[in-house]
């Protein structure tokens, strides 16, 4: 299964916006950190507000923001809201397409493939994909100030026990 750059650029902002903690960001920065087209980001932000997944302050000080906490956005709705079409075959979308489908393996095959990767999907979370905070801020050019998340980073965690061993 393929995911159009269309999702690809809504998970690109929500993890932004959500990497840069509770400020404003804007469509420039977001397009600049990831290299990507400001105007298709700007389409792209415009549905995922209308979705309910941003907030959009509109304003010379203004920008974007999670409308909602990152435990509350699971990856899988996301995927279901940018994707138009999340069948892999025609037939999985359009009836009548083949004349075997009404006793096709193949097709419930694939449907039951696409439920489990869908599945999987739901059991992730905005704030899961977040959590290696340290490194998304750093790899995005984010203040090392901001700190995502009370918990302690596993990474730095293992790099001091293998330090005190070592």
């Amino acid at each position: 299964m393929r995911l159009t750059l269309w999702t690809d650029y809504a998970f690109r902002t929500l993890i932004y916006i959500g990497a840069k903690g509770g400020g404003l960001s804007t469509i420039a920065e977001i397009a600049e950190s990831f290299d990507i087209s400001r105007p298709h980001l700007m389409k792209v932000v415009n549905r995922l507000g209308a979705q309910g997944y941003v907030d959009t302050v509109r304003g010379r000080n203004g920008g974007i923001r999670l409308a909602r906490p990152a435990a509350q956005i699971r990856v899988g709705a996301v995927v279901r809201d940018t994707e138009e079409d999340l069948a892999v075959m025609g037939c999985l979308s359009e009836p009548g397409f083949c004349r075997i489908e009404g006793c096709c393996v193949l097709r419930r095959a694939l449907r039951e493939a696409t439920l489990a990767f869908l599945d999987v999907l739901d059991r992730y979370t905005l704030a899961d994909l977040l959590l290696p905070d340290r490194y998304l801020a750093d790899s995005l050019g984010l203040a090392p100030a901001i700190r995502l998340s009370t918990k302690p980073d596993p990474a730095v965690a293992a790099d001091a026990g293998s330090a005190q061993h070592g």
